[in-house]
């Protein structure tokens, strides 16, 4: 294959430098390793040679091929045997003072067509390369751990970066087989600024004391489709990974509620309860697995009350539909009778307030979350308020869990669990297409290949409605009185003339 940069060096033979090194020599560049650390290097290109025989005896590569793959990888002892490189990434320490020292020394080394890239996840590539006397041949070039299989790579511009070297780090990351994004330089770039709601969001839902953090994570994979809850996948990541970027970009954009922090995971990270390195974290680990709490069972209800459903609720006729399936005696009258389990189901308020405003008796209201089809879920939660009898909860989960499916019962919450994750999730993805950032389509392929979620999160906005995001946000902000909850205005715009929020602005 011919390719972009014929000799690539690589700076930094931690994981993500081996990971870079290994598919640009699967590319067919020549690639370089260099560390400053003594005989680093010499144990990457050994631990590559490793990885490339252990394919081999799998199967998966042919001899002759993983053969060539090590004549490509050779090892410098100095950062002098870069000078012959097309391109040379760093995958070193996150410390801006040591990049910089890095970038001023190579300028001095290679020549000017030579192009320069950092891996950099939250520094700014604009003060990367403020002392460069050349920095229109300076980029970042983000890839994620680990790099064979996360294919997608950032291609960041400082503010005097030019194109062509965005143009040619773009072409080079196709050639290797990943998706290339482009981002402006701003904190967290795409993903990590992306995946900011999910943490945070579900962090707060706890700290209000409205659920566990199994429970949690099961209703947001269970209901919403997501892969790992985001309790089970900062357990994966580590906080000394996780926590340390919630701040970064936190300051960085000058304390934006959006984006605040948990006093949750500052403790648990100055505890040492880090996740599955540390065999404790939100779950304590036996080898790999967690050990998770079982859910509580369903309680066993010897007469069920009748029930009445909200004329307010979401989705209200799905909801009765449902519920006559579930084999339940509806009460069809305006008010509910003094006997009735009372059913709301609202979007970002919480149920106290909804009690209050409907005159209902809150003693007998409990409150399920239809934001999403229920045919298309693997969960249902029922929230109580503070005032709810036990019997009336008891009964609401005994009814909801009639046909199998599980149920989770969450303390009082505006917006359950799923619309207020979902809702902030999609609100900061739309902030950062009106901040133009990157586009709409590089953001859903950012996020979808970086962070795994089940779609993008403009498409999640577009499939449970761009006005009920809002009419979840706004209610929040209602409920909470927190500037984090505000709307942007690209949803907000959108949803008010019914726009996909994936449509750009000609």
């Amino acid at each position: 294959m011919q390719t972009i940069y014929k000799t690539v060096g690589v700076v930094g033979t931690g994981a993500m430098g081996r990971g870079i090194a290994q598919i640009a020599a699967q590319t067919g560049s020549v690639v370089i390793l260099m560390d400053a650390q003594s005989g680093a290097a010499e144990k990457a290109r050994e631990a590559l040679f490793s990885q490339w025989d252990k394919l081999v005896e799998k199967g998966r590569i042919d001899a002759g091929v993983a053969s060539g793959y090590k004549r490509q990888l050779r090892v410098a002892g100095a950062l002098a045997e870069l000078s012959g490189c097309d391109l040379v990434i760093e995958a070193i320490v996150e410390r801006l003072d040591i990049k910089k020292t890095l970038f001023a020394e190579l300028e001095t080394i290679v020549p000017a067509q030579t192009v320069l890239a950092s891996n950099t996840s939250s520094l700014s590539v604009t003060a990367i390369a403020a002392a460069l006397k050349h920095p229109e041949r300076f980029a970042g070039y983000h890839f994620f751990n680990p790099v064979p299989l996360m294919k997608v790579v950032e291609v960041i511009a400082g503010l005097k970066t030019s194109a062509d070297t965005c143009h040619g780090l773009s072409q080079y990351a196709r050639q290797m087989g990943h998706t290339p994004v482009q981002a402006q330089d701003t904190p967290g770039f795409i993903v990590n600024h992306a995946g900011r709601g999910y943490g945070t969001e579900a962090l707060r839902i706890v700290s209000e004391g409205i659920a566990d953090f199994a429970t949690i994570d099961r209703i947001l994979r269970d209901q919403a489709g997501f892969k790992l809850g985001p309790f089970e996948l900062m357990d994966l990541t580590g906080l000394d990974v996780s926590h340390p970027v919630m701040e970064s970009i936190y300051h960085q954009y000058y304390e934006e509620d959006r984006y605040r922090p948990s006093v949750i995971t500052a403790q648990r990270l100055a505890g040492g309860v880090l996740g599955r390195k540390t065999g404790e974290g939100f779950y304590r680990y036996e080898g790999s697995a967690a050990q998770v709490p079982a859910e509580a069972p369903v309680p066993e209800v010897t007469e069920m009350p009748p029930v009445w459903v909200s004329h307010r609720a979401a989705r209200r006729s799905e909801l009765l539909d449902l519920l006559k399936t579930l084999g339940a005696q509806i009460e069809t009258g305006q008010s509910p009778s003094l006997q009735a389990l009372t059913l709301v189901a609202p979007l970002g308020f919480d149920i106290t307030t909804v009690a209050v405003v409907e005159r209902l008796d809150p003693a007998r209201t409990v409150g399920i979350d239809m934001l999403i089809d229920d045919a298309a879920t693997k969960r249902r939660v029922l929230a109580t308020n503070p005032a709810t009898r036990s019997d009336m909860r008891d009964a609401a989960h005994a009814l909801f869990a009639r046909d199998g499916k599980a149920v989770s019962v969450i303390r009082d919450s505006g917006g359950f669990v799923t619309q207020r994750v979902i809702a902030t999730i999609v609100n900061i993805a739309s902030d950062i297409c009106q901040q133009r950032i990157c586009s709409p389509q590089d953001l859903e392929t950012a996020v979808t290949l970086g962070l795994g979620y089940p779609r993008g999160p403009l498409a999640m906005g577009n499939l449970y409605g761009p006005t009920n995001v809002l009419e979840v946000l706004f209610n929040m902000q209602t409920v909470y009185g927190d500037q984090r909850y505000r709307p942007s205005p690209w949803l907000r715009r959108r949803g008010a003339i019914g726009l996909s929020l994936l449509q750009e602005e000609s």
